[in-house]
């Protein structure tokens, strides 16, 4: 099988090119490397250049017409720059999306796997499980994007033959196994990130935002799932795309992806310490713009349709994120 994977050069892509290439298909990377290192695309087919560009993706096409399906995970993704520059994320995320998606249906390429996010769902009533078909309230505008192409892609699925499975991702951490591709930000804006930066002595503390949410701790809760099995869950839900709408009956299905288990940010720091072997500094602060309080996914859906679980602990996660922040001065020149 091939496909198509757009932000094939990112964190998540390219980590899901390489369990494409291990599960024995061939991922064509197209990448405008805004963000993603071309280092991350390694020796694969790669298209640099915008997911809006009409004649590039037609060229894709022609010289790939056997491509069976896109994974779209092109996209602004960073909360907070969001909050401060809404017109770059509406424009990246949604319109151009929007120009992908219409090109992909006239190119005859109907088959679309989209990386959507948990953070559009509202707080949980009961507890911090959250379901596909409970509300949502997207509290950045990140989020917003996420929700909007969500809803243009089930459109678009109502009325053409276009056929969209939707992922929300939870919260991916950890490198691929072989420490090719990880986390490759100069400075992560994510929990993880941070964390092994304070405790590599990149930064004099973590600081852990928001300590007063309605939680045991009064800290976050996050469902944190390696990104390996994220990647796996791409695999296998392409393998079975067909298979998926046919038992859903619909043009669109939306899916969870996470381990289905909550983990606030001081249990995480616990966990880290344990896998790290040291304490890690600490300090802190209010809410970022954008925050939520948390949730955790209900996986169950996932599993019955594709057949996909996590496989990888917290710690499995922590210790691959250990060892990627030891390798990446060599793999991308800097710490």
């Amino acid at each position: 099988m091939k496909v198509l994977v757009t932000g094939g050069a990112g964190y998540i892509g390219s980590t899901t090119a390489k369990a494409l290439e291990e599960a024995g298909h061939t991922p064509v990377i197209l990448d405008s490397l805004l963000t993603g290192p071309q280092v991350f695309v390694g020796d694969r087919i790669f298209y640099e250049g915008d997911i809006a560009d009409r004649a590039l993706l037609a060229r894709v096409v022609d010289e790939h017409p056997d491509i069976d399906a896109t994974i779209h995970m092109a996209a602004r993704i960073i909360v907070p720059e969001s909050v401060e520059q809404p017109y770059e994320y509406y424009r990246d995320n949604v319109a151009k999306s929007l120009e992908l998606f219409d090109t992909l249906h006239h190119l005859g390429k109907n088959r679309v796997l989209f990386s959507s996010s948990a953070s559009l769902y509202a707080a949980p009533a009961e507890g911090f499980e959250v379901r596909e078909e409970d509300a949502l309230d997207p509290p950045s505008p990140y989020a917003r994007t996420k929700w909007m192409m969500e809803q243009v892609l089930q459109d678009l699925a109502a009325a053409t033959d276009l056929r969209a499975i939707i992922l929300r991702y939870f919260n991916p951490i950890g490198s691929d196994p072989d420490l090719t591709t990880g986390v490759y930000a100069k400075e992560p804006s994510h929990v993880l990130g941070q964390l092994v930066r304070a405790a590599r002595g990149q930064q004099d503390a973590f600081t852990i935002t928001g300590t007063e949410h309605p939680t045991p701790d009064g800290t976050g809760i996050r469902d944190y799932v390696h990104v390996w099995d994220v990647a796996r869950a791409h695999v296998q839900t392409v393998e079975a795309f067909d298979e998926v709408i046919a038992k859903v009956g619909e043009p669109s299905v939306v899916m969870n992806i996470g381990r289905g288990e909550g983990v606030s940010v001081r249990e995480l720091i616990a966990a880290f310490e344990r896998v790290f072997g040291r304490s890690v500094p600490t300090r802190e602060a209010p809410p970022r713009p954008g925050d939520a309080v948390g949730a955790y996914a209900n996986v169950d859906r996932i599993a019955e349709l594709v057949g996909w679980r996590a496989e990888e602990s917290i710690d499995d996660a922590i210790a691959s994120a250990l060892a990627w922040s030891e390798k990446r001065h060599e793999i991308l020149g800097y710490e």
